[in-house]
């Protein structure tokens, strides 16, 4: 079958099915900038595609064959790929409309880029890329940038630059990353996620040692030399490697690690045995000092200079929705983060161990019923750091409810060791029941991947609406 290129429809209309993601509005945007005429649906509405609008693409909210009438090519999501049907994908075959993933769309972009990394992982992608990318900004490599959230420093979730640099987070869900030829690939490590594509950790590992493979002699395999999976990676790779530890014997390697009082972490940084001085990051926990010395170590493989990683550490100021502050009212404060694996849900809640606080507070929005059920036993400790749990209804994204799985099963479970959760299924009633108990000194972390920021935002608007009313 002939392949598709992207390139060969500029100036014409590209429509994408499932333009809202956080990758499918940043690869849309692109293409406006690049003089394409682009549309695109969606089934709920967001905060992409305000954007969107705002340069011109049409949106439509819900499915409907007719939109892909008069399109040139179609772009679809990940999520589509996994729907028994859609509608729109459908009729785009009965026309025979030449069609891209938006892995492939990605790959076919980051090509055109002599010097392009793809930031991989189960966890951590998003916060390594804006790193990495605010330090190219400091060095002025005017990078092009494609992240899995949102940035200060880059304006959105994405950026594009004018000159050889690209970065991407690269997910690594259906296999998409594979679609990726990276010239500097980064694994951040490697964990027991997405295991309703992937059959079982040898899968798993499997589709990352591809991705390694990627990367040619001229490029630069950089990964994590205290995971055990990512280490085995490096020795088995074919192309030159980086490792990066920390306490140990890396070539990026992190000592002496100091928290602030709101837990963020500082520490020494060696580059192949050259002191690089010391460097902090404004988010909580040992886990992002990991993500730093993976962006340390790329930015160094290009030659940026000690002084404008470090200002490109003085310039990040985070991302959205990793341990995102929302709001503090009454002394009551209010963070949401993106966390929604066992290992990250347990991370950040050991990194609010050192946030000032009384009570630590957890409402976490279950994602996919098959992630719920397949990683269930890890649920049941991941929360040992919080002090109260708040369990919502699973949010099934992009699975069905098939009966085999609910969030009262978390919840009963979870009660059996520590008594401590409290089923809220819906975030009015969570909200509600937050604001009757919370008292000054908490810290409520919302957590997931879904839409659960909404109820960090609802409850900050209670809280408020509480202290008005005296």
């Amino acid at each position: 079958m002939e392949t598709v290129h992207y390139q060969d429809y500029k100036g014409k209309r590209v429509h994408f099915i499932g333009i809202g993601g956080i990758s499918m509005s940043g690869l849309a945007a692109f293409l406006v900038d690049q003089g394409y005429t682009v549309t695109g649906s969606d089934i709920l509405e967001g905060y992409t595609l305000k954007h969107l609008r705002e340069i011109g693409v049409e949106v439509w909210i819900g499915h409907e064959p007719g939109h892909v009438h008069g399109a040139d090519l179609i772009v679809y999501s990940a999520a589509i790929t996994t729907m028994k049907e859609n509608c729109e994908m459908d009729e785009a075959k009965k026309l025979g409309l030449p069609a891209l993933s938006r892995a492939a769309l990605l790959g076919q972009i980051m090509s055109s880029f002599p010097k392009s990394v793809g930031v991989a992982g189960t966890h951590g992608k998003t916060t390594t890329t804006a790193i990495l990318s605010v330090i190219l900004l400091q060095a002025e490599k005017d990078p092009t940038v494609f992240l899995g959230g949102k940035s200060v420093e880059l304006g959105g979730n994405m950026r594009i630059g004018h000159s050889e640099y690209c970065v991407v987070e690269a997910c690594e869900f259906s296999g998409s990353f594979l679609e990726m030829h990276p010239d500097i690939g980064i694994i951040l490590n490697i964990d027991d996620d997405h295991l309703d594509y992937f059959k079982d950790m040898d899968h798993v590992y499997a589709c990352f040692e591809s991705f390694a493979k990627k990367i040619t002699q001229e490029g630069m395999l950089i990964g994590c030399g205290d995971d055990p999976l990512v280490t085995k990676l490096l020795a088995e790779a074919d192309c030159p490697t980086l490792a990066f530890t920390i306490d140990g014997n890396g070539d990026v390697n992190a000592t002496d690690i100091e928290y602030d009082d709101m837990g963020n972490p500082s520490f020494a940084v060696s580059y192949r045995g050259e002191d690089m001085g010391r460097f902090q990051v404004p988010m909580p926990g040992r886990h992002n000092v990991y993500d730093a010395l993976a962006a340390i170590a790329a930015a160094r493989h290009y030659g940026v200079s000690t002084a404008d990683i470090q200002g490109g550490f003085d310039r990040f100021s985070g991302t959205g929705r990793r341990f995102e502050l929302k709001g503090r009212v009454d002394g009551i404060t209010v963070i949401d983060d993106y966390g929604h694996h066992p290992a990250e849900v347990a991370a950040t809640l050991k990194a609010a161990t050192r946030y000032p606080h009384n009570r630590l507070w957890c409402l976490f929005q279950p994602y996919t019923y098959s992630r719920t059920k397949l990683l269930f036993d890890q649920f049941l400790t991941c929360f040992d750091d919080a002090d109260r749990i708040g369990i919502t209804d699973i949010m099934g994204g992009r699975e069905q409810d098939t009966g085999e799985i609910h969030s009262m099963e978390l919840v009963d479970a979870l009660n059996e060791r520590r008594n401590n959760c409290t089923y809220l299924p819906t975030f009015e009633r969570a909200t509600d029941y937050l604001v009757s108990r919370l008292e000054p000194g908490d810290v409520v972390i919302t957590s997931g991947c879904g839409n659960i920021y909404l109820a960090a935002e609802m409850l900050v608007e209670k809280l408020t609406l509480a202290h008005a009313r005296g």
